[in-house]
């Protein structure tokens, strides 16, 4: 009972309404609700509060989630690790970044789920994928960005993703301001120190790279762009800048998967798939 409390809780903290976190356990409402009840008088703090149709979560809440969150995904990576998964019958689901299947390797998953139609792709940002992975809610990662030093998974390094400027304007030196994605995100922060370096302001932060191009285009300012993004929208190589001070900011590209899933053929085959990606880094010739 104690678990179902701490599960019902990570997940309410992710969807905010007890209504999707119903059906994302596929449970009823009400049982979202005496799980949290339960979950509350088991360790005697509130944990959630009504915010109109969402809930809030409380101090005591989030001090929970910080301290077990982890633990309780791990355990449930072990309990993940335990089940047969090498079968072509069950999903194999892989979570990415919305960034490298457009840029790179639509294509190449599309052929892997012509071979094996139980392939299973979400998109997520890189913490979230990580997580994911961790916790056996996937099977495997496709992330972008820094990762921290350990992170207990087996990780495939495929390439390191360069940048660009992208603007609507001629530019002959490097700007001042950029408008960039989310700097706090832990994948992306490694950011902020090489451009402080360089003296440029992030004058925006947007959770998405797709939005910030189309903001550059629009000539609301600037834009740092990894190369996936330019070849998936196709942009233009008159609005495409480089400028060799940017040549040390990368985005490392990696596969992250559980030590033991890997030993499954199914995952292994697509793993393989991925690390024969030949990347090609030079300056868009569109």
């Amino acid at each position: 009972m104690l678990l179902e409390g701490i599960e019902t809780l990570l997940v309410l903290a992710e969807a905010k309404t007890m209504s999707k976190t119903g059906s994302l356990l596929f449970i009823s409402q009400s049982a979202v609700s005496k799980r949290i009840h339960n979950l509350e008088k088991k360790i005697g703090k509130k944990l959630i509060e009504p915010q109109g149709r969402y809930v809030r979560l409380t101090d005591d809440a989030i001090a929970l989630i910080n301290s077990v969150g982890p633990t309780f995904n791990e355990l449930r990576g072990q309990v993940y690790d335990q089940s047969t998964m090498d079968s072509n019958d069950l999903p194999l689901k892989v979570d990415c970044s919305e960034t490298l299947i457009s840029g790179y390797f639509s294509n190449l998953l599309a052929s892997a789920i012509q071979l094996d139609r139980n392939i299973v792709l979400s998109t997520n940002h890189t913490p979230r994928i990580i997580e994911n992975v961790k916790s056996g809610k996937v099977t495997m990662g496709l992330s972008a960005g820094y990762l921290p030093a350990s992170i207990g998974l087996l990780m495939f390094h495929l390439f390191d993703e360069h940048f660009y400027i992208v603007s609507n304007k001629p530019l002959q030196t490097l700007p001042t301001q950029l408008i960039t994605t989310d700097l706090s995100n832990s994948a992306n922060s490694y950011q902020l120190g090489i451009l402080d370096r360089l003296n440029i302001k992030p004058v925006m932060q947007l959770d998405s790279y797709h939005a910030a191009t189309h903001l550059a285009l629009s000539g609301a300012a600037a834009a740092l762009i990894p190369l996936s993004i330019i070849n998936g929208l196709c942009i233009e190589k008159s609005n495409i800048y480089y400028f060799s001070e940017l040549d040390d900011l990368v985005r490392p590209v990696n596969i992250c998967v559980r030590q033991k899933s890997y030993g499954m053929s199914r995952v292994k085959n697509l793993v393989q798939k991925l690390c024969e990606y030949s990347y090609d880094s030079n300056f868009p010739t569109k």
